[in-house]
């Protein structure tokens, strides 16, 4: 595994790098549900509750970090969410928003009312690989902190 060169991986150097240098105390992380956490069970009575390998693990120990906050990215209904948020946080899985991030104002650089800002983005629409990007996430923060 070429850990240097993974894509997830520069993501997570760069958000540290430049919290750093702007003294900010966390970074954001949006993350998708379906083919990054969970597998899909393509059910509209039931989430899906089957996590990818390592994704749980993983979310755990983000979830225990104040350097890092967790925001659930998702095109789930809005009671789906409600049900994914409530699953998650009985695994031990935190995330403090849903699709948007109410921590960052839109005022000079960017305008985040339509688009939450994020630091990082774990979504296999990005490239993110669930079987074996959540080992390289572990590994990259194991290093990291603010």
């Amino acid at each position: 595994m070429k850990l240097a060169t993974s894509g997830i991986c520069k993501a997570i150097e760069r958000a540290f790098i430049k919290a750093k240098k702007k003294n900010w105390d966390c970074i954001y992380m949006l993350v998708d549900v379906h083919e990054t956490i969970v597998k899909p069970n393509y059910s509209k009575e039931e989430i899906p509750k089957e996590f990818y390998p390592l994704a749980k693990e993983v979310l755990q120990k983000l979830s225990k970090r104040k350097d890092i906050v967790l925001i659930l990215y998702t095109c789930s209904w809005p009671v789906e969410i409600v049900k994914y948020i409530k699953f998650f946080s009985e695994n031990g899985i935190d995330f403090k928003h849903a699709n948007k991030n109410p921590d960052v104002e839109s005022i000079g650089y960017g305008y985040y009312e339509d688009k939450p800002y994020a630091d990082v983005l774990l979504d296999d629409k990005a490239g993110f690989d669930c079987e074996t990007d959540w080992k390289i996430v572990d590994m990259v923060m194991e290093s990291k902190s603010l």
